[in-house]
């Protein structure tokens, strides 16, 4: 396993370079010297708490995201904040998938819970969702809750 000093350093480069950031601009953004910036990315030191915390914000990924995750290992950039790739799946023969694990456990899917499935034909998004039941039908029934107080008002 690689350091983790390594870690933060080559995410905070990465991370500054996608973004198309300077070590100057993200000095100023943060609130330390372009040196300290410098510093960070060649692995010489590593930010504080405070200093992560406004690095995660700047750069929309999460703390933790920022100091643990490791590109070469994912084989992945680092993902923004509550995005997630959970890998590839294969379509059974009667149109089957099985959800990879740790997408069932960050979204707590069990064995029976209700899925609907969203599709989406602009070629520019295309692509199939699936949302919890329980959410789909607490919006639906916000919605017609909402419908009918305006009914009563007219």
């Amino acid at each position: 396993m690689k350091k983790q000093s390594n870690l933060i350093s080559q995410n905070l480069a990465a991370l500054r370079q996608y973004h198309k950031y300077s070590q100057e601009e993200v000095a100023e953004k943060v609130g330390v010297t372009r040196q300290a910036v410098a510093k960070w990315e060649s692995g010489e030191t590593v930010p504080d708490i405070l200093n992560c915390d406004a690095l995660a914000e700047l750069y929309d990924v999460s703390v933790d995201t920022l100091i643990h995750y490791d590109q070469e290992e994912e084989h992945m950039p680092i993902p923004p904040k509550g995005k997630h790739l959970f890998g590839t799946v294969k379509i059974g023969d009667r149109g089957q998938i099985v959800l990879p694990k740790k997408a069932r456990d960050l979204f707590h899917i069990k064995q029976g819970d209700l899925l609907v499935v969203l599709g989406d034909e602009n070629p520019e998004s295309a692509g199939i969702a699936l949302v919890p039941g329980d959410t789909i039908l607490r919006n639906i029934t916000f919605l017609r809750d909402m419908l009918n107080s305006e009914k009563e008002e007219i």
